[in-house]
């Protein structure tokens, strides 16, 4: 309990005000509320959103197909716009706030199929970008602004990355929020340091690859800990049992895409022989 005072003209005491409760216990209390006032069906969606969008599906890597290109085609360009639409449609932000959601869990098999997911991105990632600068770079020397703005990592841009991780997991834990992460993801940079990754392996420059790839890993490092950071706070180590559950579920619907996907290429072979 606090309390203060007011004084008459005369300098005397004049009235006594008390407070119950101070101000830092306002503050306190409000942060609580921000954090700690998701309700269990919210935590519950929230986790099925993360571990349906970082599991490793056929969508999701022809959704990164997709946006590497996207990327590569932007830096050789030098168009910030193509290069945002490329950021736009990259999912590898949800395998990185898998890991972290799986560390605050405890949860092997959701740190361990995440972070799959994500090498797995990563090499894609890499791997398209290289063919395509390969290709379509061949007379072209590096010099456009936006390829060399995102091979020089700084201490900026990981204030950026956990300011971006810290938007993108509240707004995660918020089904009202969900808006707000395409504009997360293009604040900030995970694709196209990748792309210029596999541009300088193209043009066999070192510098430019230790530069890229080095920007990818302080993005995707300052986002890991962000989120970390913000599902501990909002509790969501008491939803370890359905984390496990989600992700079974999820198992399974992989299974049945992949025996659907055989019976349908096993169906193509047999008119292609027949005919």
């Amino acid at each position: 309990m606090t309390n203060s005072h007011n004084t008459n003209e005369n300098g005397d005491l004049d009235v006594w005000i008390f407070s119950k409760n101070p101000p830092c216990y306002h503050r306190s209390n409000m942060l609580s509320r921000l954090f700690s006032s998701q309700k269990d069906i919210d935590k519950q969606k929230a986790l099925e959103t993360l571990i349906m969008h970082s599991s490793p599906r056929l969508e999701y890597f022809f959704l990164m197909f997709l946006s590497i290109l996207m990327a590569t085609f932007g830096l050789i360009l030098n168009s910030s716009a193509v290069i945002i639409g490329s950021m736009l449609i990259a999912p590898v932000l949800f395998p990185i706030l898998g890991i972290g959601m799986g560390v605050i869990l405890s949860d092997g098999k959701l740190i361990g199929r995440s972070f799959y997911t994500l090498l797995k991105s990563i090499l894609i990632a890499i791997g398209f970008a290289t063919l395509t600068a390969l290709f379509l770079m061949t007379n072209t020397g590096i010099n456009g602004s936006e390829i060399l703005e995102r091979a020089s990592p700084s201490l900026i841009h990981a204030a950026i990355a956990i300011v971006a991780g810290l938007a993108a997991s509240f707004a995660l834990t918020k089904p009202n929020l969900s808006v707000a992460l395409p504009g997360v993801a293009v604040s900030v940079a995970l694709v196209p340091p990748l792309a210029v990754t596999g541009i300088g392996i193209a043009k066999w420059n070192w510098p430019l690859i230790a530069g890229s790839f080095g920007m990818f890993t302080v993005n995707a490092l300052g986002i890991l800990f962000a989120s970390m950071l913000v599902f501990s706070v909002s509790n969501f180590y008491v939803k370890r049992g359905a984390a496990e559950r989600a992700i079974e579920k999820e198992d399974k619907e992989i299974k049945r895409e992949e025996k659907d996907a055989e019976k349908v290429a096993a169906k193509v072979a047999e008119n292609i022989s027949g005919k």
